[in-house]
């Protein structure tokens, strides 16, 4: 990428384009997010399953059974970006860049917040009352590649993984996937058949929802897509994750007096995540 003096003004010159790029979090709106948290870490308590005692005489003494109470800690991270814009480079600019600089620091943010939410997805989870013990995600939970990228089989798969775990079933599922899998789910025949699929994906050269999953595109996942390092697209609940924020994107725009009265514009970020319950998750395996 080359310096700012590429903006300058030339005969031909005009405004400043964004390059393609993730324009901010794609995965935030699918997760639970918990906001003015404070601290380096927080924690999350989770209350287990209780089991009914049937009552066999008259007058018995009433069973009490105590709450299965558990806990999940997030680490939270700091993240900033900020770009400096000389004096000079400004009078030679057509327009005024720092709100293009603003957009793009806002989108490096976003997509920092999807890279905790995947990371927490399928990595090991920081559990008990201090955050002591490593909770890893149980083979139970994944699908595994058998040398095939994502196909209807493996999201049945993840369906009936998520169904046996008795999650609620009025709660959005998402499906976090990528070009590759997207792609082959179109050459499918059941994604073709509007028998199969209401939503009439490619009309519109894209699959909206499909045996209960929510999909969304990102090319952020984990994995290669490799037999060796398959790509890992993940299947989850929104309360399966929690994206913790003690502080929601912030900006900054001032004057440098220590850089020749250069202007900064500087964006800031404090975020974490971790997943909440492995049984609310399933990393299906794909070599593309």
């Amino acid at each position: 990428m080359g310096a700012i003096s590429v903006g300058f003004v030339k005969q031909f010159g005009a405004n400043i384009m964004q390059l393609v790029q993730q324009k901010g979090s794609r995965l935030r709106p699918t997760v639970m997010v918990e906001t003015g948290i404070v601290g380096e870490e927080a924690f999350f308590d989770q209350l287990g399953t209780k089991t009914a005692t049937k009552k066999t005489t008259r007058n018995a003494d009433t069973p009490i059974t105590a709450p299965d109470h558990a806990r999940r800690m997030v680490t939270l991270f700091d993240y900033e970006v900020a770009t400096l814009h000389d004096k000079q480079d400004q009078l030679k600019m057509l327009a005024d860049p720092t709100s293009r600089y603003v957009q793009a620091g806002a989108y490096a943010l976003g997509r920092a917040m999807d890279d905790e939410i995947i990371v927490a997805a399928s990595g090991t989870a920081k559990t008990g009352k201090t955050g002591a013990t490593s909770t890893t995600l149980p083979s139970a939970q994944k699908v595994a590649h058998a040398s095939a990228n994502l196909t209807i089989a493996k999201l049945l798969s993840a369906k009936e993984i998520l169904d046996a775990a008795e999650t609620d079933p009025d709660e959005q599922r998402t499906c976090a996937l990528e070009a590759s899998q997207v792609t082959d789910l179109l050459n499918t025949t059941e994604i073709k058949s509007a028998d199969y699929n209401t939503v009439k994906a490619l009309a519109a050269g894209q699959i909206d929802t499909f045996l209960g999953f929510k999909f969304v595109r990102t090319q952020r996942l984990e994995g290669a897509g490799t037999a060796g390092d398959p790509r890992m697209v993940l299947c989850y609940l929104r309360t399966g994750i929690v994206l913790a924020i003690s502080q929601d994107i912030t900006t900054d725009i001032g004057v440098r007096r220590d850089k020749s009265l250069a202007k900064q514009v500087y964006l800031s970020l404090g975020v974490g995540a971790t997943r909440m319950e492995e049984e609310q998750l399933v990393q299906i395996a794909c070599v593309e």
